[in-house]
């Protein structure tokens, strides 16, 4: 009965999200005290200078006006706001007026879930900590609040899962999640990019890598797992990793 419940809850919300009747972006305010939250929690936004900040609060404000965040099975609190918002400016922060296109809804699960959407103890193979939709949950994208909360509470171990997913969409803006950013590489860089890509993937693949594991099971999945490291431990990939470091500061407009 409890999946039931669940099932139809999941439903409900991403009838919303994917609803063909054009939604109005909503006024979000941001309390003063948001900034002292991520100052704390955020460690992309402790770094910024002052005027930066300001304008990744403004960067906040925008997503989560066009953005819905819901919580399934547990009370939605303002940092999990915070941190799914961190996690989809942090990768387009450089970027001008910039709005996801393909987003339009967040599901938060308490605790890590299978590709059966579920997460109670008893389920076989909880191990995905987030998924960007496809079919009816288009537009939407599910994370485990337990998954979100360790990718900014864990500074040293090179992985985010919220900005993990986000780089999924952008890499989806040519139509396809593939590893290839068509949208953010020139045809000559993603010539570079591809090459780049098969090389890291087989020192991966050969334990010769710092890089994570996951990131040699795909093409797609290298280019979202390089980019936890990229925003997580830059100083790090810059030095084992030159030639990667550069050509994701040049996709993220980070120099």
């Amino acid at each position: 009965m409890l999946y039931i419940v669940i099932s139809l809850v999941v439903l409900v919300f991403v009838y919303l999200a994917v609803s063909p009747k054009k939604r109005r972006p909503k006024t979000v305010e941001i309390p003063d005290h948001w900034g002292d939250m991520l100052e704390e929690h955020v460690l992309f936004y402790k770094k910024l200078q002052h005027t930066e900040k300001q304008d990744f609060l403004k960067k906040i404000q925008v997503f989560l006006g066009y953005v819905t965040i819901e919580a399934v099975n547990f009370e939605l609190e303002d940092l999990d706001k915070l941190l799914v918002a961190s996690s989809a400016i942090i990768p387009i922060f450089a970027f001008d007026n910039w709005k996801y296109p393909n987003i339009t809804s967040v599901i938060i699960y308490p605790d890590y879930f299978n590709y059966n959407l579920e997460f109670n103890k008893t389920s076989k193979n909880r191990t995905i900590g987030g998924m960007v939709g496809t079919g009816r949950f288009n537009n939407t994208m599910i994370l485990s609040r337990r998954a979100l909360h360790h990718g900014f509470k864990n500074k040293t171990d090179k992985g985010n899962t919220g900005v993990h997913e986000f780089v999924h969409l952008l890499d989806k803006l040519d139509g396809a999640i593939d590893g290839i950013p068509k949208a953010l590489f020139d045809s000559e860089s993603q010539l570079l990019w591809l090459n780049l890509i098969h090389e890291k993937m087989e020192a991966i693949n050969n334990d010769k890598s710092d890089i994570r594991h996951y990131g040699g099971t795909s093409k797609e999945e290298f280019f979202a797992v390089a980019s936890e490291y990229f925003f997580e431990r830059p100083k790090l990939l810059k030095r084992k990793h030159p030639e990667l470091y550069k050509m994701l500061e040049d996709c993220f407009l980070q120099q």
